[in-house]
């Protein structure tokens, strides 16, 4: 089967919808039962974020419009790879460090810090993706999603740049509540729409 544009467009927002799907369950298994084993939807994620990378990269050579919103897409594909590998690969050794020798207790912590500015960046990136994409679908003349998504995407962008700024203890202050990846996940969705529903060879 041939991976026309048209086509890689289509399983780019499949990829993002199921990125937001997956977020969103760990989130849920965080919160409700942390007891739970969660690397298996990090492995999952990574995967899914090495592919959206590839894809993205196609679109983003073939594409006439919407270049800086494909740009966006393959960055914060190719950032959620390298903070998911250090989710995988470092936080355990590192917490095993800490726990045996308490004062390198920070250094772990870093490495936890660094994660999630990572993450936060690529929220960032698909934020610039919504806006981009949200005001793609404003001049097809869909209202709605174009407005929501471009929405969204600002407060995306914004939201996230704080965190990115302020660092790892500004998202968990206030009981946990930061507006930062709650709106990430839904421009992921709203862009993931946006490009499911993009007209063909657009």
């Amino acid at each position: 089967m041939e991976i026309t544009f048209d086509r890689t467009v289509k399983l780019t927002g499949v990829l993002l919808l199921l990125a937001a799907i997956s977020q969103a369950v760990y989130t849920i298994l965080y919160v409700a039962a942390p007891e739970i084993d969660r690397s298996p939807i990090w492995s999952f994620e990574a995967l899914l974020f090495a592919l959206m990378a590839a894809l993205a990269g196609s679109a983003l050579v073939q594409a006439k419009t919407a270049i800086l919103g494909w740009s966006a897409i393959a960055m914060s594909a190719v950032l959620n790879v390298v903070q998911v590998g250090i989710g995988l690969t470092q936080f355990g050794p590192f917490r095993e460090i800490a726990e045996a020798n308490p004062e390198l207790a920070p250094l772990a912590g870093s490495i936890v810090a660094y994660s999630f500015f990572g993450y936060n960046a690529a929220k960032v990136l698909l934020g610039l993706a919504a806006l981009v994409f949200g005001m793609a679908k404003l001049n097809q003349g869909s209202k709605l999603l174009g407005g929501l998504t471009f929405l969204v995407g600002a407060v995306a962008m914004f939201s996230n740049a704080v965190v990115m700024g302020f660092g790892l203890s500004m998202s968990t202050s206030g009981g946990g509540v930061m507006p930062s990846g709650a709106s990430g996940v839904a421009a992921t969705v709203l862009l993931a729409l946006c490009l499911l529903t993009q007209p063909k060879g657009d």
